[in-house]
């Protein structure tokens, strides 16, 4: 994790930005993708006598799409789909125009190709590519009204664009195991950056809380981060990066050092206030002990690592130390020593995992993934009308309207809004989603059209100017996209201006105007549409989401325990945490629409749902992370009051999916506290030499807690202690 400590905050903030620098490389190959397109196509028309600009414009456009429309699951079925791209961008523009004397035509063909997008998608997103494609080309054709002796240099555009798509895609730029390589750069990066926040938190007498908000921003980036390495991981890239190295063995790593730092900024503010860190010595070894992680060189399998060797003696020392501060307590010690246990912990498998990835020399054993995801989706049985059917269906009915719209708006230009209402029913699954998606880009066309009119205005004239200025917007525009849609309309609407006032020779007020006047109409009608044809709620999309990670959550800990009771190793289970950490994310995304916007009291309680959603998975990543396996030796009471234990928090997961689900009352919780005071009663004493039981299974009682809380305030009993039964 060596990373040079004489850089500025903001300066390693700034590299550690856009892990694996996947934006900038997506943005990159759309626009290189675009300009080479372009000048192709007009050095091509150009010497061959022919007016260039029109068809460099489709060849341009298709160069974008042949990046940024792809979106298979393999490498494989990417190419597949680049190379029928022609195909359908071929058809569009012949049906385009010989159907663009009928706007009645040309209206029904753009509906049936949205409908088709949607509808086959099911099938693949292979069908959504070639569909988008065609939408734009007849879009293009029909607004050109091409005669047939120029369909040829149109063809030949095409396949020129899509060439250079495929080009940049998978010739140039196919190293994916070099994108491995830059998104665990960022990983440590950011690791890094988070260490040295620890360490001037540790040596500052006080919490300072500028310092404190700080750490918990770049505690969470790095989750991101963590996630985004996990995501990126596969056996045959990382063997072509670091041989030797297995998939598990790295992504247990990188799991170990996400937890350490979490787990480390935690505690750190309860060791302040216990008074812990008031002793040098202790202060001293945390602080040792984050340096020499900090500058441990893992990944240079070749070179021995002193680092590595000296972060393996600073936790023996604080290992030692916190041995004699339990042996200090005749009775239970106090609960900062227990927060200092987790932290030598999880730095314990940070070097071990750093230990097994120098010197593995295991062969590599590929995975293959695709079947348990084909098995997932056979599993996946959905109820009544499929999600694909009923956005093609209300695709159909939102395109009917905006069509209609469209030529009472704007006769000449009638399918913006159609355009428009396309581009809002993309990837919005709810309402409430599709509500958030039309507010972004109506809000970002308003700004961009009036950037956009005013910088148009102020180059026209400059076509030069305006080439360079247009290749411009499309790199900050899909750079930007993964950040904020809002900020990407916003280029987008500049990316039209421009290409307007090149196209026309000018641009006018009132035609930004009927932009945004068309762009209002199509995000209203994919709203009312989203709203009453088939409505998928917000609400109902995140319960979904809850029951699948609770039933995740339940085979999570049940194995835990299961691993914990027969002392197995806990390694393979890094993998499901990232999982859960992944459906967390999908729940805070379905939820963002009701944080965004002004919704009362109907979505008051999302925000504790999340909060408490994000603590429960928290806790549960900590069984994994500060888990040190021991023999375990307890009684039969001991083992009897841990079956129980498992029954209830099974049971408890269970009624609240019930409640979830089918919204019933009539389930009731268990509280586990007194199976817990049974096992803390019985455990054996800190000073036998036998696994610490009260530290294992510290978070279970924690996960449960949570879940009774939140139970509670969804209505369901919870049984007390003295009315509680055996389970049925």
């Amino acid at each position: 994790m060596k990373v040079p400590f004489t850089q500025s905050y903001w300066l390693r903030r700034m590299l550690a930005s856009d892990p694996g620098h996947k934006r900038l490389q997506q943005a990159g190959k759309a626009t290189i993708s675009v300009i080479s397109s372009v000048f192709t196509t007009m050095f091509l028309l150009l010497l061959l006598g022919h007016e260039p600009l029109l068809p460099s414009i489709i060849s341009g456009v298709c160069g974008l799409f042949g990046i940024m429309a792809v979106m298979d699951e393999t490498k494989q079925e990417k190419k597949v789909t680049t190379w029928l791209l022609p195909l359908s961008g071929i058809s569009g523009v012949t049906l385009g125009s010989l159907l663009s004397w009928s706007a009645v035509f040309v209206s029904i063909l753009m509906i049936l190709i949205i409908f088709s997008s949607f509808y086959f998608s099911k099938f693949g997103s292979r069908f959504f590519s070639l569909g988008m494609i065609g939408f734009i080309t007849v879009y293009f054709s029909s607004f050109l009204k091409l005669p047939p002796p120029q369909f040829p240099w149109f063809y030949g555009a095409i396949c020129i664009g899509v060439g250079f798509a495929f080009l940049y895609n998978f010739v140039i730029f196919r190293d994916s195991a070099q994108q491995l390589r830059r998104s665990v750069q960022s990983f440590h990066r950011q690791a890094n950056l988070t260490f040295q926040l620890l360490i001037e938190l540790i040596e500052d007498p006080d919490m300072n809380q500028v310092r404190s908000k700080k750490l918990t921003y770049n505690v969470k980036i790095l989750r991101d981060y963590a996630n985004h390495v996990s995501t990126d991981l596969n056996a045959q890239d990382i063997r072509e990066v670091w041989p030797g190295i297995r998939q598990e063995q790295f992504r247990l790593y990188v799991f170990d050092t996400a937890m350490f730092i979490m787990t480390f900024s935690d505690s750190l503010k309860k060791l302040k206030e216990s008074g812990a860190l008031q002793t040098e010595d202790l202060r001293n070894v945390l602080t040792s002990l984050i340096r020499t992680l900090q500058q441990m060189e893992v990944l240079k399998v070749e070179k021995e690592e002193k680092h590595l060797g000296e972060a393996e003696r600073v936790i023996a020392t604080l290992q030692k130390m916190i041995d004699q501060r339990f042996g200090e307590y005749e009775t239970r010690p106090d609960g900062w020593l227990y927060l200092l246990r987790r932290i030598e912990a999880i730095a314990s498998h940070v070097t071990e995992g750093a230990r097994v990835i120098k010197h593995s020399s295991e062969p590599i054993i590929l995975e293959s993934p695709a079947d348990d995801e084909g098995n997932q989706q056979e599993d996946q049985q959905t109820e009544g009308m499929e999600p694909t059917t009923k956005k093609a269906i209300q695709s159909v009915i939102a395109g009917s309207i905006a069509v209609i719209v469209g030529h009472m708006i704007s006769p000449f230009q009638p399918y913006w809004v159609l355009l428009t209402t396309f581009i809002v029913q993309l990837g919005t699954g709810t309402v409430g989603r599709t509500y958030l998606k039309g507010l972004e880009r109506t809000v970002g066309t308003v700004i961009g059209a009036v950037i956009g009119f005013v910088l148009a205005r102020f180059v026209s004239g400059q076509s030069e100017l305006e080439v360079v200025l247009i290749f411009g917007v499309i790199f900050l525009a899909f750079y930007m996209l993964p950040v904020s849609y809002t900020v990407m309309s916003i280029f987008i609407t500049m990316l039209i201006a421009f290409m307007y006032d090149l196209m026309l020779g000018g641009i006018s007020y009132s035609l930004l105007l009927a932009r945004v006047m068309d762009t209002f109409a199509g995000a209203g009608i994919a709203l009312v549409v989203a709203a009453f044809i088939f409505p998928t709620k917000m609400m109902d999309k995140i319960d979904d989401h809850l029951i699948e990670y609770l039933e995740d959550l339940d085979a999570y800990v049940i194995e835990y325990i299961h691993k914990f009771k027969h002392s197995e190793s806990m390694k393979g289970m890094a993998d499901l945490a990232f999982q859960m950490d992944e459906k967390i994310q999908g729940l805070e995304e379905e939820a963002k629409p009701a944080l965004q916007r002004p919704g009362g009291r109907k979505y008051s309680g999302i925000p504790r749902l999340l909060t408490t959603f994000t603590a429960i998975n928290y806790y549960a990543k900590q069984l994994v992370a500060s888990t040190y396996q021991k023999e375990f030796h307890y009684s039969d009471e001991i083992e009897e009051a841990i079956e129980r234990a498992e029954k209830m928090f099974q049971h408890n997961i269970r009624a609240l999916m019930d409640m979830i689900h089918h919204k019933s009352l009539t389930s009731q919780l268990y509280n586990i506290q007194e199976e817990r005071e049974i096992i803390e009663r019985l455990a054996p004493s800190h000073k036998e030499k036998q696994g610490d039981i009260v530290h294992h299974l510290f978070y279970v009682w924690k996960i449960n807690l949570a879940l009774l809380a939140l139970g509670e305030r969804m209505g369901l009993e919870v049984i007390s202690l003295e009315k509680k039964r055996d389970l049925p």
